[in-house]
């Protein structure tokens, strides 16, 4: 079992480390199902990249803001968001850290 607390708490000090600011970790990973801890400073981003067949981001603590074009969604500690099955990034409008959940196939 993981501590998604603990998890939060290490991987924003890495990021606070990292010269890009962020840091990511693979926690569980079950058939198509993976989960991951990703911790973003303040200004920093995941560039635009494609969606698997379904994910959500759950933010722990900060604000994130879901970057797809004229549709961006922001999302603050404690909400759960659906990803869009668009091309989008991540923005960190503060210190930020949030699980992303993953199906990366289908049946």
């Amino acid at each position: 079992m993981d501590d998604t607390t603990a998890l939060a708490a290490e991987h924003l000090a890495l990021a606070r480390r990292d010269p890009h600011g962020r840091s990511a970790y693979l926690f569980l990973h079950d058939g198509p199902l993976r989960q991951s801890v990703i911790a973003l400073t303040e200004g920093s981003s995941l560039e635009e990249h494609n969606t698997p067949p379904a994910a959500s981001l759950h933010v722990l603590q900060g604000s994130v803001r879901i970057t797809e074009g004229t549709a961006d969604q922001d999302v603050a500690a404690g909400q759960i968001q659906r990803i869009p099955h668009l091309r989008h990034g991540v923005l960190a409008l503060e210190d930020s850290v949030f699980i992303l959940t993953a199906v990366t196939g289908t049946e």
